[in-house]
């Protein structure tokens, strides 16, 4: 009887450590998740504002390529052989208007050109890339919390979180654009190394050829 007593305990605690351990996974893979996701709607809102922008530039420089036309109309006009001297007043004043209307249209062809140039908003750098410039001005390894610290003082008004700076320096580690390295069991990520990355460029474009 105590044998099986202590069979049963001993089972009892292995499954306890095994389902203690798949929750610590299960919420580990949740964060992670979560990231990504608030990774992906950051790079969405930012698509959407390049978007709008884009939107504004076309519809502004379709209003001022479109001709104008109207203007040549009364130049066209003609008139009876026996009144020249009524002709002659017309066409001097048809002279007067084109040569008043010409400034007036090249006015306006200039100040409608340098409209989108003073009606375009600022597009804000993605937070991939203000995390790989950040990394790149560092003389040292960063960790999460420091990256994510320095780019919240630095855009307070973006509201950057620990999350989406993880998943995003991982997504750059992935893509080769950043390194990581631990020290003892902390991570922490530094800009990529120019030389040995040409080096591994030079290699694959060698062995492609």
């Amino acid at each position: 009887m105590p044998e099986n007593t202590t069979t049963s305990t001993e089972l009892t605690s292995q499954y306890a450590a095994q389902v203690t351990s798949d929750l610590e996974r299960n919420l580990k893979e949740q964060e992670r998740i979560s990231g990504e996701i608030a990774a992906l709607q950051e790079q969405l809102t930012t698509l959407q504002h390049d978007h709008t922008v884009l939107t504004n530039m076309q519809q502004a420089l379709g209003i001022t390529l479109r001709p104008d036309k109207p203007a040549t109309a009364p130049e066209q006009a003609t008139v009876p052989a026996p009144r020249k001297k009524a002709a002659t007043r017309s066409s001097g004043t048809a002279r007067a208007k084109k040569s008043s209307a010409a400034p007036s249209r090249a006015r306006t062809r200039k100040s409608a050109s340098k409209a989108p140039v003073a009606d375009t908003p600022t597009t804000q750098p993605s937070l991939v890339e203000l995390i790989r410039q950040h990394l790149a001005g560092q003389s040292e390894p960063r960790s999460t919390a420091e990256v994510a610290a320095a780019l919240d003082q630095a855009h307070p008004e973006r509201g950057i979180k620990n999350t989406v700076v993880r998943t995003t320096l991982e997504n750059l580690v992935a893509r080769g654009q950043a390194q990581r390295t631990k020290q003892g069991s902390s991570v922490y990520y530094v800009a990529p190394d120019t030389t040995s990355s040409q080096q591994q460029e030079e290699a694959q474009s060698e062995e492609a050829q």
